[in-house]
Parts: structure tokens; sequence; C-alpha cells
């Protein structure tokens, strides 16, 4: 996944994932690697409020890489594993569709997902420190049967608004429980991602 749309301003994505907006001046639209975008953080603790901080997608890449990393597969990868074990370097990322390939080679379709009644969901994430910028990445698992269909290969982690505080805060063996994919029946897909 290289693609996602956050059509909501940073007021609204902060409120529907119940966050502190600050002063990000997202307006809205597209998200690609290498860009900046909300990203909701907190401490760790539950008792204190999260907030939307602008990051960039795409963290810094393991010691032999040379790219930015967007995505994280392999949640039990040393590289991986220390900061999901940290709340603190969680986060969630919110969007309102985002984008797979459908069809077969010369005749790929872009279409656009999104969980059905959820005008602004949030990804599963994780946040570091890049060398200017702190950056994000999306956790990914193995796509749903809609999204199969589909020909993707993967799906982003998409959780339930009443998981966002457990994502932000719970004890790494009870967050692993929410790395799955969302139901298929429970999503929608348009051609049109404004649709």
């Amino acid at each position: 996944m290289h693609l996602y749309r956050l059509d909501a301003t940073a007021e609204i994505a902060a409120q529907a994932l119940g966050a502190d907006a600050g002063r990000d001046p997202w307006a809205g639209g597209y998200v690609t690697p290498g860009r900046p975008a909300p990203v909701v953080v907190g401490d760790g603790s539950a008792q204190s409020r999260p907030w939307l901080r602008p990051k960039l997608w795409g963290v810094p890449p393991p010691p032999r890489g040379d790219q930015p990393v967007t995505t994280v597969r392999n949640l039990s990868s040393p590289f991986w594993i220390g900061t999901l074990r940290h709340p603190e370097l969680r986060c969630l990322i919110p969007a309102t569709r985002f984008a797979l390939w459908s069809g077969a080679a010369g005749a790929r379709q872009q279409l656009w997902a999104a969980p059905a009644n959820q005008p602004v969901f949030a990804f599963a994430g994780i946040h570091r420190q890049g060398e200017d910028w702190p950056s994000f990445a999306i956790l990914t698992v193995e796509p749903n049967r809609l999204l199969s269909h589909h020909s993707a290969q993967a799906m982003p982690v998409i959780l339930r608004p009443g998981d966002y505080a457990r994502w932000l805060t719970a004890d790494w063996r009870d967050a692993a429980g929410l790395v799955r994919p969302f139901p298929g029946q429970e999503m929608t897909l348009a051609e049109d991602p404004m649709v």
C-alpha cells in the first residue's frame, strides 16, 4: 500500500480518533510516502489524551537498507519488535480511504477501500524519529477475502474505534491481538476516492 486519502481536516480527524488536534495544519487530501500527514500519538499511559502530530510516511530503513520503510509486516523481526513493545511508539494513522490495484497486468484498475459507515478510521502504525523529521509506518497483514479477490497482496491493519486506546496503551501481548485483517463484509470498494 503506497497511497491513501485523509479527506478531513486535522480537527475532524482528531475528533474522530479521540485526540487533541493541536496546531496541525492538515486540510485534507492524498498521502504518499515521503510526505507529511497527521498521526495520533500518545505517551503510552491510559491517563493522558492522545494528540495529533504531522509526521513523514516512511521510517528510517534497517542498517543495510537504503529506502524509508512505509509498511510493517514481519512483527517478530528484531527491527520492529523493540518499537512495538513500547506503546508510546505506536500510533494511529487517520484515513478516509486507501488505494489498491485490481486486475490483470495491462488492465489494472485503481480501487479505493474503506470500512463502511466510518467517515474517518485509523490504521495501526508505529512512529520513530528520522534524521530530520519524525516518521511513521503502517502495519499490514494478509488481505481479507474481498481485497484478495481484487489482487491485493496485503492490507493495512484497520482498527475499530473501541480499540484505539488499546493500541496506544496496552502491553504488546494484548495489542498484538488487534493485528488482523478487517472483515471484508464490513468494507466498501469504489473506483472514485470521493465516493
